[in-house]
């Protein structure tokens, strides 16, 4: 969705006081509600709530769902257990991403979690690959998202799951480009979108906001803003953002939850198994640390500049409360890991998310047909 369409969407909660209205993908819900600072705080300590209702929401329901979403799919879903969250990528035939939905099943129906802009392009591509197969695809328009953090969807209710984001642990089957689990940032930051009845926002967000009878702490509403920090803090991808029509897994380490290597034939395959054998994917995501002093962020979208070189472009540009001005980037794989790069007019120092070298822990020691080359060809 261009930043300068109308949002389709308006949450009843953009009319409390102090609400300031967030842009671009999360168009119609609030950027912050007077205090980003302290509301981010209180969402990564577990008692802050974001209003995520823009997102959109479909199901698959039928018999067949499980098998089928399978088939189409980055991921592995044969044996997902009703609960269990996970996401997966659908890609084009030349292996760039299109979808990139979190997924659970309850038992009875598929949920699909995406973008706002992204809903009906979704359940219309399902929609288009049903054939004779027992499935119903459908965008839940009843359906509203909330997002917490630290487990602070356990004082949401009523609701109807709660997919807890399995970023960045790396799923088995699959492999990663960026630090190994452990030393990845994002082992920490434990994020949950959480579906309620749309016609019960405001009252969960109340009850959520509410001073526990056991004399707790009482929850706050935050923004946008604060689910944005610490996304960028754990390195995540986003559909809406970091994703243009070039991008493949690889290059935003999104093979760690969204791809698995091994399940068999799907739409976009060959380029991920053909990158994965043979290295060096054409760009890479990072994260910068953006020069503050003069108080003024670039825009998402602006290039990254090595030199009087475009090298890339921003994805993402938030203020962290403890890190200060950071911001995702894309860009390519060939810029020198110790360079200082220029975003949009701002100095930006790298913290390397990708690594230059491009390769995994899974890519042969050799290249495929690399003996040819060395074939003693003498009589």
């Amino acid at each position: 969705m261009d930043a300068t369409d109308a949002p389709a969407h308006r949450s009843p909660l953009l009319s409390r006081p102090g609400a300031v209205a967030a842009s671009g993908p999360d168009g119609g819900v609030a950027l912050h509600h007077g205090d980003p600072v302290h509301e981010q705080r209180a969402l990564a300590r577990g008692r802050g709530v974001v209003d995520l209702s823009h997102l959109g929401v479909v199901t698959v329901s039928g018999p067949d769902r499980i098998t089928w979403l399978n088939t189409l799919s980055s991921q592995l879903l044969l044996g997902l257990e009703a609960g269990a969250a996970t996401e997966m990528l659908l890609l084009d035939v030349h292996g760039h991403v299109e979808h990139a939905p979190a997924v659970q099943d309850d038992g009875e129906r598929t949920w699909l979690v995406t973008e706002a802009a992204d809903a009906q392009a979704l359940a219309a591509f399902l929609d288009k690959m049903r054939f004779m197969l027992r499935v119903e695809v459908e965008v839940r328009t009843d359906v509203a998202v909330l997002g917490t953090a630290a487990g602070g969807w356990a004082r949401l209710t009523p609701q109807i799951l709660t997919w807890r984001d399995p970023w960045p642990r790396t799923a088995p089957g699959s492999t990663h480009y960026g630090p190994p689990d452990a030393e990845h940032p994002g082992t920490e930051i434990h994020r949950g979108l959480t579906l309620v009845p749309r016609s019960d926002l405001a009252a969960v967000v109340d009850a959520f906001c509410a001073p526990p009878a056991d004399g707790g702490t009482a929850g706050r509403l935050a923004g946008t803003w604060a689910w944005e920090a610490l996304r960028v803090e754990a390195w995540r991808p986003r559909l809406a953002t970091e994703v243009d029509e070039r991008t493949i897994p690889h290059e935003l380490d999104w093979l760690r939850t969204g791809v698995h290597l091994s399940k068999g034939c799907y739409r976009g395959q060959e380029t991920v198994a053909r990158v994965v054998n043979l290295g060096r994917p054409p760009r890479r995501l990072v994260m910068l640390h953006l020069d503050g002093s003069d108080h003024l962020l670039p825009d998402p979208g602006a290039d990254v500049r090595l030199g009087e070189r475009s090298v890339g472009r921003l994805t993402t540009v938030v203020r962290h409360e403890e890190l200060g001005p950071v911001a995702l980037a894309v860009v390519k794989r060939s810029v020198p890991a110790d360079a200082v790069l220029d975003a949009g007019g701002v100095a930006a120092a790298q913290e390397i998310v990708v690594d230059p070298a491009g390769t995994t822990d899974v890519r042969p020691a050799e290249r495929p047909g690399a003996g040819l080359l060395r074939r003693d060809l003498r009589p």
